[in-house]
């Protein structure tokens, strides 16, 4: 299953992830490397916070999609931290997310590279061994 997500549904996720966090004080957003630059971005804007290279205390951590949780893990321990996604594969349980999804989805975000996520996906597929 490929989920196109759209600019639309990202504005609306920003905007959401806004609301959650409007009453928190945060001493930046940083956005996990690929997948979370474009979130910490409009966020940073909505927000009017600053980007920051490196998770801080309470910080802001986005990132696209939370699959295995390897990659939030390691920023699981900072204190104050508040994490949140624009796709969970799993219930969250410590994490934010805008919205579950199956673990089979494909999701295409928009500033991808929409040529080649035919291969991108297939690679997926056989990594996780979906075949």
């Amino acid at each position: 299953m490929i989920n196109h997500f759209t600019w639309d549904e990202f504005d609306k996720s920003v905007e959401y992830i806004a609301n959650k966090c409007k009453s928190s004080e945060f001493s930046g957003v940083y956005g996990v490397p690929r997948g979370g630059l474009c979130l910490a971005v409009a966020l940073s804007h909505k927000l009017k916070i600053n980007i920051i290279s490196e998770p801080t205390k309470n910080s802001l951590i986005v990132d696209d999609v939370y699959e295995t949780g390897i990659t939030l893990n390691t920023f699981k321990n900072i204190e104050g931290a508040m994490f949140f996604v624009l796709f969970s594969k799993i219930k969250p349980t410590w994490w934010n997310t805008v919205k579950i999804s199956e673990k089979r989805e494909w999701i295409v975000f928009p500033w991808e590279d929409t040529k080649n996520f035919h291969s991108d996906h297939d690679e997926y597929i056989i990594k996780r061994g979906l075949i």
